[in-house]
Parts: structure tokens; C-alpha cells; sequence
């Protein structure tokens, strides 16, 4: 038998005070468990969010303040222009290639990176010799540095390069482009050395989803006669939903803020021209070498404010069950 005054555990997981102090008393220390828990959040949440203000808000308070001027870097901005610098942006046709172009890297990255990562990660999920090697291969373009990347392929693609001659030593020697200096195939180009670079981490994603995929279902549906291309329509993909759905939203941000491969990559003056031009790198060239630096700040907020309602727009329209799904609300 228990005691009446012994303590009692409820299910929050709280110890509760004993059961022998007046209502008065018990209801004081009960305040003062939770003022306990919270000193507790303010304590652990504190030095996240000091950082998080220091680096990500104020930063951002200050791209925004500078924006509203013309201003070159050299003293206090004096020069107050409202928002015509966003104005401009948006009347500057190369901005708007840049913005095309940010949009057809997203979309391309999507409806070409998807199908084939999972594809390879279907494959690459069924027992096979040599099933390693496999994995570790289509990863390593990942881990590999993106300026090495870069590099790597502009030696390849460059004029008279390996690619080039790889076409004519086989006899396509009619399929040889210019293929970083044509401005309408340029985007394309770079849109394919970006699959190439982050098809693995797409693939690693999915195998990792796919080992959550419990195997009973596969065999009940093969059991009932279900062929192997009904089991992955039926069974993996919508058991795959969620890890495609995260692998989406990272994929688009990525895209949209893409700077380094195509800065390597690409030819400035055919990046001036906004053939290979993107959000960020027009960014760079008018803020950081035109020394535009209040223009710089603008197109810099520009591309915050188009990365976080697509964020957003995501996180609403396909992301929701996914968040819903994982919260557990008191009293359910």
C-alpha cells in the first residue's frame, strides 16, 4: 500500500506535489515548477536565438536598409532612393534572364533529378553484386567540391575539349556545341552538370526513405500476385511520399540560390549577357564588382523574399500532412 504522502508521477511526466499539502501549498509549487521549466527554455533557447538574431536577422535588417540607397561602399550611405533599386531590377532585362533562368533550373532539376534518382535508388535497393561500389560511385559528384566541379567541367565542355573530342572519335562530330558559350544552349548545359552534381544526394535520400519501407508489405502484395512494378506504384511510392516531398523543398531552395557551380562554370561575358546568369550571380556582378552595393542589397532581398513565399507556398500546399502528421497535440 502506498502512503498518502508519497509522491505521485502524472502522465506529463512531472512529479507531483504531496498529497498531504493544502491546496494553497500545492498550488505554489506547482508555479514554481513551472517557473522551473521555464528558466529551463529561456536558459537552452537563449544562445540559439542570440545567434540566430545576430546572424541571419540583423544581417538581413541591414541588406534591407542599405537597399534604399545608392551607395558604393564608401562611407555612410547618404543617397536615399526609396525603392527604385528593387524598380530597376525588375526593369533590367538581364535580371529577368537571370530569373527565367532560376526558374528553369528549378523545374529542370525537379522533373530530371526525381525520375533518375529514383530510378538508381530502386535499383540500388535490391541485393546485387558489386551493390556497394554501385552507391559509393553516383554519391561521390556530391562530396566532391563544387568548385571542383566547375572546373572539371568547363575543361570538359570547353571548345575543343574532351567532350568535343569524345563526339568526333565516335563520329557525332554534328552534335559539337558550344556548349558554355552559345547562349541558348548554355543554360541547358549548366542544368546537366547540376543533375550530374546532386543526383546522389537525391539518391541517398530516397534509399535512406526506402530502408523505412517495411518489407512485409512487399511481400503481402506479391503474395496476392501484385508484379514488381505494381508493388513500387502501390506500395513504395506512397510509403515514399514524405522522403520525396523533403527531397523536393531542398532541392527548389537549393536552386533558387544556386551560386557556385554556374559562377565556375559559366563565361562571364555570356553571364553578362544573362544566358547563365542566376539570382545570385547577378547579385554578385552588379553588387559586389559594379560596386553597386545598395543595387547588390536589393537583388539580395529580392532573392530572400522569392526563396521564403516559395518556402512557405510549399511548406502550405505539399508539406502540411507531412508537419501535421508528426505533431502531437495535447489532449488527442
Amino acid at each position: 500500500m502506498t502512503s498518502a504522502s508519497q509522491t505521485r508521477m502524472p502522465a506529463g511526466g512531472v512529479t507531483a506535489p504531496p498529497a498531504g499539502l493544502r491546496p494553497g501549498a500545492r498550488a505554489a509549487s506547482r508555479r514554481a515548477e513551472t517557473r522551473r521549466k521555464w528558466y529551463e527554455i529561456i536558459g537552452l533557447t537563449t544562445p540559439a536565438v542570440l545567434i540566430y538574431v545576430l546572424f541571419v536577422l540583423v544581417p538581413m535588417g541591414f541588406a534591407f536598409y542599405y537597399s534604399l540607397f545608392r551607395w558604393r561602399g564608401v562611407g555612410p550611405p547618404t543617397e536615399y532612393v526609396g525603392f527604385r533599386n528593387y524598380t530597376l531590377a525588375f526593369q533590367d532585362p538581364i535580371f529577368l534572364d537571370a530569373l527565367r533562368n532560376n526558374a528553369i533550373i528549378v523545374f529542370g532539376s525537379l522533373l530530371i533529378q526525381g525520375p533518375v534518382a529514383l530510378g538508381i535508388a530502386l535499383l540500388l535497393n535490391r541485393r546485387f553484386r558489386g551493390r556497394s561500389a554501385f552507391r559509393l560511385l553516383v554519391f561521390v559528384p556530391y562530396v566532391l567540391a563544387e568548385v571542383t566541379v566547375g572546373i572539371m567541367w568547363k575543361l570538359i565542355l570547353t571548345d575543343g575539349g574532351t567532350l568535343d573530342a569524345l563526339l568526333r572519335s565516335v563520329g557525332l562530330g554534328g552534335f559539337v556545341q558550344a556548349w558554355l558559350a552559345d547562349l541558348d544552349v548554355v543554360i541547358w548545359t549548366l542544368l546537366l552538370v547540376l543533375t550530374w552534381k546532386y543526383v546522389g544526394f537525391a539518391i541517398i535520400l530516397l534509399l535512406a526513405g526506402l530502408s523505412n519501407v517495411p518489407p512485409e508489405l512487399n511481400e503481402a502484395a506479391e503474395i496476392d500476385g501484385a508484379s514488381w512494378w505494381q508493388i513500387q506504384r502501390h506500395v513504395t511510392l506512397p510509403l515514399l511520399g514524405p522522403t520525396i516531398r523533403i527531397w523536393m523543398f531542398l532541392s527548389m531552395i537549393g536552386s533558387l540560390q544556386v551560386f557556385d557551380m554556374v559562377w565556375v562554370t559559366s563565361v562571364p561575358a555570356v553571364r553578362s549577357l544573362g544566358a547563365s546568369a542566376t539570382m545570385a550571380t547577378y547579385m554578385v556582378d552588379n553588387g559586389f564588382f559594379a560596386r553597386l552595393w545598395g543595387y547588390g542589397n536589393a537583388v539580395a532581398v529580392i532573392l530572400f523574399v522569392i526563396s521564403f513565399v516559395a518556402a512557405l507556398l510549399f511548406q502550405r500546399f505539399l508539406l502540411r500532412r507531412d508537419i501535421e502528421g508528426a505533431i502531437t497535440r495535447k489532449g488527442k
